[in-house]
């Protein structure tokens, strides 16, 4: 039996192998690629954020027919990153979260496709639109969860998530980027690539 260094002693799981995030209360010791869990967690947090931004300007360059490259590069790159490291947590099965990092994954695929295969053309114009501002809904939709998980003055209104003032900011989310979406549909025609 080998030993766990994060406890100093024999924690196997049921199969038989060995993790260090069995230990809940040695989370400074787990290690994901190389980082600390708490570096990695940093990390992504800051990816994330950096992928909401660069979103809303390049929602905002759709709403004013401005393609806006750079920005658009940096928001899905930035949003692919998000989704990837999300799977870097430890995890013993998988979770709701990994199935919004899985779609959004797919609709970044059709976003990117849409952008630099298809350059636009045609229906692909509406098809990267919608597949974008869904790409940026699903982040901010994980930073309202975790801001209701993590921000103790929202904890405390909504302490299981399943209280009106989280539905309403789920809610209001969802209808914000649904007209975005209508409108970013309409505006969004820029000149040829």
């Amino acid at each position: 039996m080998t030993e766990c260094r994060a406890c100093m002693g024999r924690r196997p799981l049921r199969d038989g192998r060995f993790t260090a995030w069995v230990h809940v209360g040695v989370r400074e010791n787990v290690m994901m690629l190389g980082l600390s869990l708490s570096t990695f967690t940093t990390i992504h947090v800051i990816i994330s954020l950096i992928a909401i931004a660069t979103g809303f300007v390049t929602v905002f360059g759709m709403l004013t027919g401005n393609r806006m490259a750079r920005w658009t590069a940096i928001f899905l790159v930035m949003t692919v990153l998000t989704s990837v490291t999300g799977f870097g947590f430890p995890f013993d099965h998988f979770l709701p979260s990994h199935w919004v990092g899985v779609v959004s994954l797919v609709f970044l695929a059709v976003a990117l496709f849409a952008v630099y295969v298809k350059h636009l053309a045609g229906a692909w114009r509406w098809i990267y639109v919608v597949s974008a501002v869904v790409a940026l809904w699903f982040n901010v939709f994980v930073l309202i969860v975790q801001s209701f998980m993590k921000i103790s003055v929202l904890k405390a209104l909504a302490p299981t998530q399943s209280e009106p003032p989280f539905q309403i900011a789920q809610g209001a989310a969802l209808v914000l980027f649904v007209v975005l979406a209508i409108l970013a549909v309409r505006q969004f025609r820029p000149a040829a690539a």
